[in-house]
This record gives C-alpha cells, sequence and structure tokens, in this order.
C-alpha cells in the first residue's frame, strides 16, 4: 500500500492529519529493508499506530489466513491496539484474545480464521494448545511493550510461542524502555533499531510535578482538599493497595464526588466500565492501583495524583505517562506525609497547598448501559440512531459510544439521563426490546 493511501486512512479513521517524526521514520524504515524493526519511543508518542501502519503496509488481501500476530502483555493493551487495528484494516479481520474474555466467544470468533490476532501470550498459547488456531503459518509477529513480554514472567510462554511460527520472516519490537539485549529466541533478523528516546520529547517535560504534604499519616482529607482545588478535569490517583483504592472511593463517593475505581480484583467488564466512564466523562476520578499505568486508552487525563509513592521510577514513569500524550501537557501531585521524603528521582516544580472549592463540578455526562453488543449485532451507528430518534435529545448531544461483545455504552447529557432512559423503555431497537439501565 503506498504511503499516500496509508496517511489518507489514517486521516479518515483515526482523524489524524500528519504522522510524527518518529511514526513517518518507522514506516519509512519498515517499507524500505527486508529486516525487523526494533522500535524505542516514549510512553504517550504513537507507537501502537506506528506498528498498526508497519503492519498494514505489510499484509496481503484477505485470504483466510492468519497473517499477523500482536502480543501484548496486558488485556488493556490487547482491547486498545486491537481497536485501532480494526480502525484501520477495514476489511480484514481482528481478533482479540485476552484472559478475562469468555473463551467460548473468542474460540467462535476464531473458527473463521482472522487476518490479525492481537493477543495476551497466556490465552494466545492456549487457544493453539485447544486446536482453536494455527500459528504455523504466520509471517508477522509484533511485540509490543517487549521489556514486559519478553522479561523472564514471560519467557517460557514466549518461547514455546514463538516455536508455534517458524515461518517468520518479520517482526517488530516496540517498548519504552531499552532492553540490554534481545533474548536469541525471539530469532530477530538483519534488525533495525529506532531509538528515538532521546530525539522525541519526552512527556515528563510536559508535567508540571508538585509536592502535596499531607498533615498527618492518613492522607485523606489532604487528597479531598486537592481534588477539589483541581475543580474537575479527568484525574486518575493511583494508590498501592486493593484495600485502599475501595476505601478512597468510598470516602469521595461520601462527599459527593463522582469517581470509579480499577485494579485486579475486579471482573474484567467492570474495569472496562470505570475506563470508559472516566473516558466519555461520566466520572471526574479514577482511583487505581498500578494496573492502570500501563496500556489504557483514556483521552486527555489533566491530573496524575501519587497518593502512596511509586515503589520504583519505571512505575512512576508509567504512572506519569496516563498524562501528557503526544503533544498535551499534564500535572502531577505526589501527597507526602510527615516524615516521607521523596525519592532522589522525583523531581518537583515546587509544593502546593491546596485551596479547595466548595464542592466539585459535577460530570457533564451519564452513562447508559446496553445489555446486548457486537454478537448480538449492535453497533454504534444502530444506537445513536436508536437515541436520537427515540430519547428526545438530538444526535449532537450524544457522548462517546463503546460496543463490546455482549453490552454497550453510551454517554448522554446527565441532565437528561433520567428522560432518555424513560423514553428509551418503551422503543425497539433492531426489531427488540433490550434492557437498558443507567450507570451508577
Amino acid at each position: 500500500m503506498k504511503e499516500k493511501e496509508l496517511l489518507q486512512i489514517v486521516k479518515e479513521r483515526m482523524g489524524i492529519d500528519t504522522l510524527n517524526d518518529m511514526q513517518r521514520k518507522a514506516l519509512e524504515k519498515w517499507k524500505s529493508g527486508g529486516g525487523d524493526l526494533v522500535l524505542y519511543s516514549p510512553t504517550g508518542t504513537g507507537k501502537t499506530l506506528a506498528f498498526a501502519l508497519c503492519v498494514l503496509q505489510s499484509l496481503k488481501p484477505p485470504m483466510g489466513l492468519l497473517q499477523a500476530v500482536v502480543v501484548a502483555p496486558s488485556r488493556e493493551l490487547v482491547m486498545q491496539t486491537a481497536e485501532i487495528l480494526r480502525r484501520l484494516a477495514d476489511g480484514y479481520k481482528v481478533t482479540p484474545c485476552y484472559g478475562g474474555h469468555a473463551v467460548a466467544d473468542e474460540k467462535a470468533s476464531l473458527a473463521v480464521t482472522p487476518d490479525i490476532i492481537v493477543a495476551t501470550p497466556g490465552r494466545l498459547l492456549d487457544h493453539h494448545k485447544r486446536g482453536h488456531i494455527d500459528l504455523g503459518g504466520t509471517r508477522l509477529l509484533v511485540l509490543d511493550e517487549m521489556d514486559k513480554s519478553l522479561e523472564l514472567g514471560f519467557e517460557e510462554e514466549m518461547r514455546q510461542l514463538l516455536k508455534q511460527m517458524p515461518r517468520l520472516n518479520r517482526r517488530i519490537l516496540a517498548s519504552a524502555t531499552v532492553l540490554e539485549a534481545v533474548p536469541d529466541y525471539v530469532r530477530l533478523h538483519n534488525p533495525f533499531t529506532l531509538n528515538v528516546l532521546e530525539e522525541v520529547e519526552q512527556p515528563v517535560e510536559r508535567i508540571s510535578v508538585w509536592q502535596v504534604m499531607a498533615d498527618g499519616k492518613d492522607k485523606l482529607e489532604t487528597l479531598k482538599r486537592l481534588l477539589l482545588s483541581l475543580g474537575g478535569g479527568k484525574t486518575i490517583v493511583f494508590v498501592g493497595f486493593r484495600e485502599s483504592v475501595e476505601r478512597i472511593h468510598q470516602a469521595l463517593t461520601g462527599c459527593g464526588m463522582v469517581s470509579g475505581i480499577y485494579h485486579g480484583a475486579l471482573e474484567q467488564q467492570d474495569r472496562e466500565r470505570a475506563v470508559a466512564m472516566l473516558n466519555n466523562g461520566s466520572i471526574n476520578v479514577l482511583v487505581a492501583t498500578d494496573l492502570a499505568s500501563r496500556g489504557l486508552d483514556i483521552d486527555t487525563v489533566e491530573h496524575i495524583v501519587h497518593y502512596h509513592l511509586p515503589l520504583t521510577e519505571q512505575v512512576y514513569i508509567h504512572r506519569n505517562g496516563r498524562t501528557a500524550r503526544v503533544d498535551a501537557t499534564g500535572q502531577a501531585y505526589v501527597i507526602t506525609a510527615p516524615g516521607e521524603d521523596l525519592p532522589q528521582w522525583i523531581e518537583t516544580n515546587g509544593t502546593m497547598l491546596p485551596e479547595p472549592a466548595r464542592r466539585m463540578p459535577a460530570p457533564a455526562m451519564a452513562t447508559l448501559y446496553f445489555q446486548a453488543g457486537k454478537k448480538e449485532k449492535l453497533s454504534r451507528g444502530d444506537i445513536m440512531g436508536y437515541i436520537a430518534n427515540n430519547g428526545g435529545i438530538p444526535a449532537g448531544d450524544i457522548g462517546r459510544i463503546d460496543v463490546r461483545d455482549h453490552y454497550a455504552l453510551a454517554a448522554v447529557p446527565r441532565q437528561h439521563a433520567t428522560q432518555v432512559l424513560r423514553l428509551l423503555q418503551s422503543a425497539k431497537i433492531k426489531g427488540r426490546k433490550v434492557r437498558i439501565s443507567l450507570l451508577k
């Protein structure tokens, strides 16, 4: 595919007018050589789009054969990458596979061989062992966040996976962290390394960091004052423990703040809903463990709050990487208790004394939950038309719509949400009734 065609696809389907320097260099190098590409670029600079374009450029017309496999270390990253590839690779079948997703649904989706699979290592290996997919003919492999994918915890799974792909002829490895050495079992061939970690403005350079000193060991009251002083805007509060996530969320709810939670003990669907509601403007604050520091696709996060200090510099970088994406700026706040010193790798712009407003503005939107999704043949267009035609609000007032396998979420103006829900209860979508409710 010619570069002009690729750029037109990106503009039409992603709303991006021009590629950044890193993306352009990656694509040019991929097109010009027959070897593998190792890409190092900071978090938030568009690595996913860069390797997705390389994959798209390499695809042959759909032929009922598996052409490319993308391996990512987390389910969140799998979902994000699969969504981008679906939007770009129109006419190609893209199937995501990850833990927490129904194996039966994935098996059914794999019954018709996809052109591209995006998967976590363990789930992909499981499908191969069960005979749901044959990896033997795969020619292109992408290892995203390879610093995580190739670490010791994944080594045996990755070794087994790569043994099942003997016909690989090209590989793309992408990371924000430089590896000392790529393991031999990856079998890199004539690799070209594109390292723009020093060339590209790091997100940290677009983030202002402030130390917020708590009055006592319990930082909760300080956090409340800080959040009120921010006056809204998407905020992620990072804490060290699941129990702390629940406790902080309950405290914020008790004082009228609309927040969500994100940690590993939640069901996958609950985590997906929390991210969707932050993205669509139905909640202001997401309280999360470090599970949320990698792989989440959240637009325009303005504030990062470190309620508990990050354990390592790498964790700190990934937490802050949720804001200041691409060319945006962001603010980070590190709350310290008396006697708690900042690690030497946290440099601040100064200290901040929160001056809270009386109350936090309510989120502009609310979320409707549809108990049907892709597997029930619902699309974004179906839901958009259904709400616009039956909900008493114009299409322009409808916010983000997310459609999953067996459910869908649609954002509507909060002040009209109850009325919209009441009007929709008596209408049918695609000729049938679908149970709809408001997410709290």
